[in-house]
């Protein structure tokens, strides 16, 4: 914590005269980049990934982003890149590379069961 005119405050200051104030050496810098690596860590999803599950009415609870998560870390230490992962009736083509949800579908409601630019399948 800081000090910023008699109040400690959470955040170090930036502007003005900061009274000598310096932070602790490496904690903020290791605070940031275990944050930083936890956020690189999770699944995101794409705008356009997005769209589709909203249009196709696909929700998705924590427990089955977590494993899609898990699906999407097996591709990887296989060294996929693309991968289709099947949950249930739902299909999901991820980048393993950037752990982003490319965009999704209900296998039932497809027209045309082809998946191209993909090197792998995972079952979640």
């Amino acid at each position: 914590m800081a000090e910023l005119n008699g109040v400690n405050v959470p955040f170090v200051p930036i502007v003005g005269n900061n009274n000598g104030f310096k932070p602790p050496a490496g904690k903020v810098k290791s605070n940031f980049d275990e944050i930083f690596s936890r956020e690189l860590e999770k699944l995101k999803i794409s705008n356009h990934a997005m769209k589709r599950l909203e249009a196709r009415n696909i929700k998705l609870d924590e427990m089955q982003l977590d494993k899609i998560h898990s699906a999407v870390e097996k591709a990887n230490l296989k060294g996929s890149k693309d991968s289709l992962v099947m949950m249930n009736d739902t299909a999901f083509i991820v980048n393993v590379t950037n752990k982003t949800i490319i965009t999704a579908m209900d296998v039932k409601e497809s027209k045309e069961n082809v998946f191209t630019n993909i090197d792998s399948v995972v079952f979640a």
